[in-house]
């Protein structure tokens, strides 16, 4: 799916996860969101590769990448976990120490990685979103009428996954689909479609509402912060700007913070993969 990549599978722990990797330089992990692949960088990763080595992985539970229970407390698909996950396969290819980039669910994957393993991320960037805690304080009716998926993924199993596995194309990527390449696009189908992969996004949700939002709230309340260099991109068509100063919010996250708006929706490496590519390319090069 990413042009000059070679595709690779690992083992972490006995749970198998779905790379692409091309290019030669520096380090650059890239994390995909809900619901989609690795496939979503398909856009920015080739030009990446120009100045980095880049690393396009499948999430647990996402894409080709394996699937392993969510246990009782949803910890199995908490963001510590997955971050957990994306160290201990980094070091498998030889990159202690390294920049990530996450948009979506795999921007909150990467913002606990860079809060669990502050000695393993040199420079972070987060695309179209703020912190899962802050999300759900900040959570009123607008909020939950844009953003409903929200509450119904993170029910008790398992009213979502069988209400989704009856018709998942008329509910995944339902609108907009013009957006995405056609093979892209495939893509994400061809994995949304699977009862497992159902219930594994189900559980990233319920994971949130959960264990992410109850990690985030104690290291709010302790002070932690991120302390690498962080870049934060939002859609600047969509809502999370029209609610919230987007960057005051993370700077009470993280000291050395920038950022700004592109002139698109929600995917934002796959509507604006021009201006997507130059503010991770400048950001991450730098210094």
């Amino acid at each position: 799916m990413i042009a000059g990549f070679d595709e690779r599978v690992l083992a972490v722990d006995g749970v198998r996860f779905a790379f692409e990797v091309g290019g030669a330089g520096p380090p650059l992990l890239l994390l995909h969101g809900y619901p989609q692949t690795r496939a979503c960088w398909h856009r920015v990763a080739p030009a990446l590769a120009e100045r980095f080595t880049v690393v396009a992985a499948d999430l647990r539970g996402y894409g080709d990448s394996d699937k392993p229970p969510g246990g009782d407390d949803h910890a199995g698909y908490a963001k510590r976990t997955m971050a957990a996950d994306m160290v201990a396969a980094m070091r498998a290819l030889g990159f202690d120490r390294f920049g990530v980039a996450g948009h979506d669910r795999g921007g909150r994957c990467a913002y606990r990685l860079a809060l669990d393993h502050p000695e393993r991320v040199s420079k972070l960037a987060v695309l179209d979103i703020v912190p899962t805690a802050e999300m759900w304080r900040r959570a009123d009716m607008r909020f939950g009428l844009a953003n409903w998926h929200w509450f119904f993924l993170a029910q008790p199993a398992p009213l979502p996954e069988r209400l989704l596995e009856r018709n998942p194309d008329a509910y995944y990527f339902r609108s907009g689909r013009e957006r995405f390449d056609p093979e892209a696009l495939a893509d994400y189908l061809r994995c949304a479609r699977r009862p497992e992969t159902i219930h594994a996004m189900c559980e990233d949700y319920r994971a949130g509402a959960t264990f992410d939002f109850a990690v985030d709230e104690a290291d709010s309340a302790a002070g932690r912060k991120i302390t690498c260099p962080l870049l934060v991109l939002w859609a600047g068509r969509d809502e999370l700007e029209e609610w919230w100063d987007v960057l005051e919010i993370w700077r009470a996250w993280a000291d050395d913070v920038r950022g700004r708006p592109l002139d698109c929706g929600h995917y934002l490496a796959e509507e604006a993969p021009d201006e997507t590519y130059a503010e991770l390319r400048a950001f991450f090069a730098e210094g």
